[in-house]
């Protein structure tokens, strides 16, 4: 069984970084990012990809409600993406941006990923 880790909320801090805050319970420990993302068309959800050192992936789950700060996010090229700790411990998800524009691009009017997630990646991105 996958590790799924779901990002519970999102915000940009004071120093440009884009900030994804998991829970409490989970921990970052060993956890290495892949730069790669997935597409949850059942769920309408971004996953991005990191490996444990067992060399099992765990999936960092971007569901829609924080769409919104993803695309502010995403306005700012130079911007760098984080998993975070709300005591400040975080991993850089290298490759960020351009996975998800890529993803976000290949998504719109393409029915293969189903129309509801068609539909609300084009009224959100």
């Amino acid at each position: 069984m996958r590790n799924k880790i779901q990002v519970k909320s999102a915000s940009i801090s004071d120093n440009k970084e884009f900030l994804l805050y998991i829970g409490e319970e989970v921990t970052l420990d060993g956890l290495n990012p892949s730069g790669t993302m997935l597409v949850d068309s059942d769920q309408c959800s971004f996953i991005y990809l990191a490996e444990n050192e067992d060399e099992d992936y765990t999936y960092i789950i971007l569901d829609e409600a924080i769409w919104g700060e993803i695309k502010t996010s995403l306005e700012n090229p130079e911007m760098k993406a984080y998993i975070a700790h709300k005591d400040g411990k975080k991993l850089e998800l290298i490759h960020f941006q351009e996975e998800l524009l890529y993803l976000i691009e290949n998504i719109k009017g393409n029915s293969n990923y189903g129309d509801e997630m068609v539909g609300k990646v084009e009224a959100t991105f």
